[in-house]
């Protein structure tokens, strides 16, 4: 896998807003883990695409100028890490693991604070 490519995809798909684009890097059992989803969705860990379809709806909706820049990829074993700022400045970093197919079966989101 070109983790570059992947990183520039994933930014470009989350700047869409399109949920199918999103969700098409994820399998049907994915577990996300982030504490940005507990006020949304009443947990920090969503398990199933429904679950977080559901959840990354809900998120899009409250923030329309939602925009990523990925600022860096660091690739591991069948894993990566992307770093991106958000439209307010929120530095964050995404943990992605691969399966076989080279789709995402888990990954947890962890945010800096604003304008940190």
């Amino acid at each position: 896998m070109d983790a570059k490519s992947f990183a520039e995809c994933w930014q470009e798909d989350w700047n869409s807003h399109d949920l199918d684009r999103i969700l098409s890097h994820y399998t049907e059992d994915i577990v996300f883990r982030s504490n940005k989803a507990v006020p949304i969705a009443g947990t920090g860990e969503l398990i199933g695409k429904p679950a977080l379809r559901k959840y990354w709806a809900a998120a899009l909706d409250r923030q329309p100028d939602l925009a990523f820049r990925v600022r860096d990829v660091f690739h591991g074993y069948h894993m990566m890490v992307i770093t991106y700022v958000n439209q307010r400045g929120v530095l964050a970093a995404e943990t992605l693991y691969f399966d076989e197919t080279g789709r995402v079966y888990r990954a947890a989101a962890c945010h800096g604070e604003p304008g940190a």
